[in-house]
This record gives structure tokens, sequence and C-alpha cells, in this order.
């Protein structure tokens, strides 16, 4: 282990137990890999976006430095696993815990 790298409580108890981690077969390790691969694949679709949401969408993309297609899948993954946060709905529950409206 390097001195100057930190690590935290996981990756130490992964360095402490090294000795008992046993390699994978190839064939095992290829089928790991499969698994995720194919939850990885991507599929193609069609659909069909207003004129101004799409060069919306590319101007985003632009000032982000990634093609408009990635900035899309990343919302929609981010929307579908809970992740996307709304600024807007976020800034207005800060606003009503300080004036006391909530809780």
């Amino acid at each position: 282990m390097h001195d100057k790298m930190k690590l935290d409580e996981y990756e130490n108890k992964i360095e402490n137990e090294i000795q008992h981690f046993i390699p994978i077969s190839k064939k095992e390790k290829d089928k790991i890999k499969s698994i995720i691969d194919k939850e990885n694949e991507k599929k193609s679709i069609s659909l069909r976006l207003r004129k101004y949401d799409i060069e919306k969408l590319k101007e985003r993309a632009r000032q982000e430095g990634i093609p408009y297609q990635t900035l899309l899948s990343s919302l929609i993954h981010k929307f579908i696993t809970d992740q996307l946060i709304d600024k807007k709905s976020i800034l207005k529950g800060i606003q009503l815990l300080k004036e006391g409206n909530i809780g």
C-alpha cells in the first residue's frame, strides 16, 4: 500500500483480508462479464420531440461538452433511477423550511 493513499473502512477490510480471496476461473469471469455487458446493452429508439426542446437539449449538451444523445440518455437514466433532482423544488423546500412552514 502507498503511504500517501488513505483507504476507507471498506478498502482497509479488503486489504486486510486479501489473502483469503480466491481467484475465479476464466469461465466464471466470462460469465460475470456477460451479465454486466447485457445490463449495459443499448437499444436504439425513435423519439419525437418538439424542435425547441431538441435545440435547447443540444445547447445544454454543448455547454456540458458532451453529445446531446449522451445527455438525453443520462437524463432518462437519472430519472428512472430516482437520481434526477429538481433544483427549483429543492430551493422551494429550503425556503419553506426557513419560513417554518414545514415540520
